[in-house]
């Protein structure tokens, strides 16, 4: 990696002060051969530009009279190689950002030196290609990350995702860490908290340990929801017909385990809505809480199809159960607006099947798979609606 002159000029500051041994090379008056083959690998930072330190590794030279090898560096082409250190061990691990240029002798064990093995550089035009876009599927307690592999494929080694905390004051991320590693191109960001926003970005590590730019930055919002859940009609079994996406019981407004997703008594006035159906035993959604209204999204593939909660065309109308459509439910209680979806996947002539996500963060429209870059929630001023 070439140096900027900040670099070099840390790099001769550093050796004045003694940092690398002021000797110089012998002329191969040792009795042994040179090592062959020197290698290197470097620690990638999360910076492409700084690694965090360098790896280099040679063939061992077999011989008993064998007592150690000497490692050398420099910082630039036009400077002198000196010792870097000693080790007995063909692999030699050097802290920091690296110098320019490496190479090792091997140590007899009456301190001759052989001849300096092949001459490593470390170029920082051989970087990686980033991923050119990074894309998010909200998920309960998680988001699934996807992008394009690298174009650099050939010398590609692994990818590096790392996530940080969203400032929503400031509008920034803020607090990068590395959140894993993977040879895949998608990633599974668990174990996150519902209604916190996370921002996430990934980089491509190559064979040599150089780390490319970061993909464009993702940021994203977990939300609960769940499959498969049964809802009676409501003069079939009345207390299994009522829905409430959310009773926030503890306060923290989080959505903890026991206070999503309830299937309730349909004559209670806190649910979101009941199931009833008609005289043609068809079914049909009903709003009950004051503040929550419904819109018909139409026909989908999938709960995740229903990317962004709409901002208008809810109503406090029935809207009829449809196998395959999906709905977006608006709940304003008090100042806080929030969403739900619903996709039916099952509409019969005593019940519906269907699954569901919520989004507890206020006015946060996502609810599943976004395109584009993400940008920071939203909080939308809500209705004056009941409390419940």
């Amino acid at each position: 990696m070439r140096l900027s002159l900040r670099h070099l000029l840390l790099v001769v500051a550093g050796l004045t002060a003694g940092a690398c041994q002021n000797n110089t090379v012998s002329n191969g008056t040792g009795t042994l051969p040179p090592p062959q083959n020197l290698s290197y690998e470097l620690d990638p930072s999360g910076d492409p530009v700084q690694p965090t330190g360098i790896r280099l590794a040679w063939d061992d030279v077999q011989s008993s009279d064998l007592a150690s090898y000497r490692v050398y560096s420099r910082g630039s082409t036009s400077g002198s190689f000196l010792l870097r250190g000693e080790t007995t061990s063909n692999t030699f691990h050097d802290n920091g950002v690296p110098h320019l240029q490496y190479y090792v002798t091997a140590v007899d064990v009456g301190g001759g030196e052989s001849n300096r093995s092949n001459v490593v550089t470390v170029n920082e035009y051989l970087q990686i290609g980033a991923p050119p876009s990074l894309t998010g599927i909200t998920l309960d307690s998680a988001i699934h990350l996807d992008w394009p592999d690298t174009p650099d494929l050939a010398r590609f080694k692994w990818y590096r995702v790392y996530s940080s905390d969203y400032n929503l004051p400031q509008n920034a991320c803020v607090n990068w860490a590395l959140e894993g590693t993977t040879v895949s191109h998608e990633f599974l960001a668990a174990q996150l908290a519902n209604g916190v926003t996370r921002c996430f970005g990934v980089s491509a590590v190559d064979t040599l340990g150089y780390e490319s730019l970061w993909s464009p930055i993702w940021s994203d919002t977990p939300r609960p929801d769940a499959r498969n859940v049964l809802v009676w009609a409501y003069d079939v079994q009345p207390l299994q017909s009522g829905f409430r996406f959310w009773d926030d019981l503890n306060g923290n407004g989080y959505g903890d385990a026991g206070e999503l997703g309830l299937v309730q008594d349909g004559n209670r006035t806190d649910i979101d809505f009941r199931i009833e159906r008609d005289v043609n035993d068809t079914l049909w959604i009903v709003p009950v809480f004051s503040g929550t209204s419904v819109l018909s999204y139409g026909p989908t593939a999938a709960l995740t199809d229903i990317d962004l909660a709409p901002t208008s065309g809810y109503s406090r109308q029935r809207a009829k159960m449809l196998p395959g459509y999906g709905y977006v439910f608006e709940i304003v209680e008090g100042q806080d607006v929030r969403y739900g979806a619903l996709r039916v996947t099952h509409a019969g002539t005593q019940y519906a099947i269907f699954d569901w996500s919520f989004q507890t963060d206020r006015g946060n429209l996502e609810l599943a798979p976004r395109a584009g870059l993400a940008t920071a929630p939203a909080v939308t001023g809500g209705r004056v609606a009941a409390s419940r």
